[in-house]
């Protein structure tokens, strides 16, 4: 039975004038009205609850907070080398979040947040009331408000989006901590320049830790929330003061700090990070550690937070990165000007002048210490130009020499220096500027441990903005002359000793031997200087000398004996161009094979990754740096021992004469390497704990110069290298394994002592080997391949 309404009366006193009557009467039915309103809102607002509430989203993921964390990537000293992911973002606990830093954002974002139960009703009544003038900016979005929206619901502005915000506040508040919220909130905004989190911010804007900022810093990363892009202090300065000087007085206003410390802050100036470029240089080491990683862990490497610490030695990288610029410029400063980059029109007003450069230049970056420029005046006698930052440098003299071609009046259009080109500019060591150009040859660097494998120091190319190609890793280039150790190391075992003699003498192959045109290597300088030592002629670099040894000891002998040394056979053909270094080989595998000289036999796969931690600091991956045991052999000790003798007379009055002298020790080890036609030159050397490998050459094969060589290009980077890192090592000369006698100054097998190994080459004595003969049929084919290149 439905219960019975009484109906509400309202009773007028009789004794009123009529007037009252009509005044009271509408006033009680408005008042009936609001209070009818009032239920129906707390009866919507009850169903809302009802049916709403339990259909909110769960909030394990900030009950159970696990941020998107980017994968980064360190050396072995701690340096950041690099950072992968969609968001820049470094999570820190709430209790390492610096005070200073929690309470910037309180005061701008929410003073009472610690006060309240997540919604401040009068500041919701004032944003609503603000919906009806003109000042539409307010709000009252609590910090708790942020985190429900940020997490889980859409920017749209509705009733029904701000009703869901609600009862997600409440349902947050009531399953997290204030701590728990503030620290979730303070890790997950987004503050510009793809960085999540206060922490990640203040690397990317000040360069520095977050329990480093000071006032001043921490106001200004705390107005980045409201609009990341209108109040970035990078690129709109002075909208980002004006907030963070607000901020500084709210932070004033609720006592966070006292008056005269905002007065200091407000004075504070401010210095931000603007190269964003690892300082080490390090690009292609981290990219290769990145795609290792990727092999492993997929798509969740750029989320869950690794931390992947690599053998590199940032200093040491540092060291190689400026080694191998430097001696691509020297070379590149030889070489015929290509002319500007391009050309702009630049109008005569300074102020338009101005813009009209930043624009340009904007398109043209500096790449590292190589500056960008546009020509503001052009002579045969004088240029001046302007940098990116508006400062103006003349060029006069030796400087102006690597451009001279594009500053005459008869220099072709697409290459004359003039009024608005675009060109580079390069200061030397004693800080003169010379016009130049961006390099087009290329180089590669790479230095190992030999014991361990580790990979020290590792540069794929001139600059890895410019080609991401990783010319140490995947370069497959002919090494030339620096393969010829291990061609040498075959003879040992074929009874060849340091002082066996062999003919530097012409040889000759005919048309009908070689099956198309004749054939007749030389040596690099065109003479012939006969008889000589093994010794002598791998110091040289005779390649008669070469092409004699392997004939005499086989070239299938000799193709299998380089895979102890990680070669792959399939790409030495065992012809006697093999002899000359006509195979292919990348500088990393060059460095490990000449680590089993270094080491003294042992077969050690290089290493770039020592381990790898998640965000909580587990320990994923570890690769502990393997120690040398005798599986791990394959090479005899004597073999390189001998091996490493000879190049050490190399180094010591070879084509490396160089590097002994100017690194001043005798513990250098090495082979210097130039290929057909000068296309490729390298150095491959080590020192006992040490092993680096350059190369430099051309992406697309042509040549160098006729007068280009692994001694003059690439060795010169090898020593600069080496002269940095070997600083206060003492010098560490290797000792003779048993087995070997000293004869005469040459260290030579027992069995082959005393008559039993191979007295000569070519030449009619006793013990000899016969001269060599016409090429077999495959022999010929590789002759063939030789003249293709």
């Amino acid at each position: 039975m439905a219960a019975h309404v009484a109906p509400i009366r309202v009773s007028l006193n009789p004794h009123l004038p009529t007037w009252a009557s009509w005044v009271l009467r509408p006033l009680g039915w408005l008042v009936v009205s609001v209070m009818a309103g009032l239920l129906l809102i707390a009866a919507l607002v009850a169903i809302a609850l009802a049916v709403a509430y339990p259909n909110l989203p769960s909030i394990t993921s900030l009950t159970d907070y696990r941020p998107k964390l980017p994968l980064r990537v360190f050396s072995a000293d701690g340096v950041l080398l690099g950072e992968f992911g969609e968001e820049r973002r470094s999570f820190v606990p709430i209790a390492k979040i610096p005070k200073v830093m929690k309470d910037a954002v309180l005061a701008i974002e929410d003073a009472r947040f610690y006060d309240h139960g997540g919604v401040d009703y009068l500041g919701m009544l004032r944003a609503g009331l603000a919906q009806f003038s003109e000042a539409r900016s307010q709000g009252a979005s609590t910090i708790t408000m942020q985190v429900a929206r940020n997490f889980y619901l859409s920017t749209e502005k509705t009733f029904t989006r701000k009703i869901y915000e609600v009862l997600l506040t409440w349902k947050i508040e009531s399953q997290l901590s204030k701590d728990q919220i503030l620290e979730a909130y303070m890790n997950q905004i987004y503050l510009g320049q793809r960085s999540y989190g206060f922490a990640a911010a203040s690397e990317i804007y000040f360069g520095k830790p977050l329990n480093d900022v000071t006032i001043a810093e921490a106001a200004m990363l705390a107005g980045l929330p409201k609009a990341p892009s209108a109040y970035n202090p990078i690129v709109n300065p002075k909208r980002a003061t004006v907030r963070q000087q607000h901020i500084i007085e709210r932070m004033q206003a609720n006592d966070f700090i006292s008056e005269d410390e905002a007065t200091a802050a407000k004075a504070e100036k401010l210095r931000y990070r603007t190269q964003l470029e690892v300082a080490v240089h390090a690009g292609f080491v981290a990219e290769t550690a990145r795609q290792l990683i990727f092999m492993q862990y997929g798509d969740e490497s750029y989320s869950r937070g690794l931390n992947a610490t690599l053998t590199v030695n940032a200093a040491e990288q540092a060291v190689a990165y400026r080694a191998l610029r430097r001696g691509l410029m020297d070379f590149e400063l030889r070489q015929i000007y290509r002319g500007p980059e391009a050309y702009v029109d630049l109008p005569a007003d300074a102020a338009a002048l101005d813009t009209r450069v930043a624009e340009a230049l904007a398109e043209h970056p500096d790449n590292d210490d190589l500056r960008a420029a546009v020509v503001l005046e052009a002579s045969p006698r004088k240029v001046v130009v302007v940098l990116q930052d508006g400062e103006e440098i003349t060029v006069t003299g030796d400087g102006l020499k690597p451009v001279a071609s594009g500053l005459g009046d008869k220099a072709a259009p697409q290459k004359q220096i003039r009024r608005g080109a675009v060109v580079r500019m390069l200061r030397n060591p004693k800080g003169q500027w010379s016009l130049t150009q961006v390099p087009e040859v290329e180089g590669a660097f790479v230095a190992l441990d030999p014991s361990t494998g580790a990979i020290r120091a590792m540069v794929g190319g001139f600059a890895f903005g410019k080609n991401k190609f990783n010319r140490a890793t995947q370069a497959w280039r002919q090494p030339g002359s620096s393969f010829k150790p291990f061609i040498y190391s075959a003879a040992l075992e074929r009874g060849f000793t340091p002082a066996t003699v062999i003919n530097d003498a012409p040889l000759f192959f005919d048309a009908g031997t070689t099956g198309s045109q004749p054939w007749e290597p030389k040596n690099y300088d065109g003479t012939f200087d006969g008889p000589m030592s093994l010794k002598r002629g791998l110091a040289k670099s005779k390649n008669l000398v070469s092409i004699r040894v392997l004939q005499s000891v086989g070239a299938p002998f000799a193709q299998q004996w380089v895979t102890r040394f990680g070669f792959d056979a399939d790409k030495h053909p065992a012809y006697l161009t093999m002899a000359l270094g006509a195979g292919s080989v990348t500088p990393l595998q060059m460095a490990s094979a000449y680590g089993v000289f270094a080491n003294g036999g042992y077969l050690v796969g290089p290493r770039l990754i020592d381990r790898v931690v998640d965000a909580k600091g587990r320990v994923l991956q570890q690769s502990p740096p393997p120690g040398l045991d005798e599986s791990m052999r394959t090479l005899d000790a004597r073999n390189a021992f001998v091996m490493t003798s000879l190049l050490q007379e190399v180094t010591r009055s070879g084509t490396a004469a160089r590097a002994q002298a100017m690194l001043k020790r005798s513990d250098i080890y090495g082979k210097t390497g130039t290929t057909n036609d000068s296309m490729d030159a390298w150095f491959a050397g080590w020192h006992p704990s040490l092993v680096a490998v350059v190369w430099m050459g051309y992406d697309n094969p042509r040549k160098l110069g006729d007068r280009e060589t692994g001694g003059g290009l690439a060795l010169p980077i090898w020593v600069e290298y080496m002269q940095q890192v070997l600083k206060g090592v003492p010098v560490l000369e290797a000792k003779p394994p048993e087995g070997l006698l000293n004869i005469a100054g040459d260290w030579i097998y027992e069995e082959f002592a005393h008559g039993g190994g191979v007295g000569s080459v070519g030449i009619e004595t006793p013990n000899a080997v016969p001269a060599p003969t016409a090429p077999t049929e495959e022999e010929r084919r590789g002759i063939l391949d030789l003249f293709k290149n």
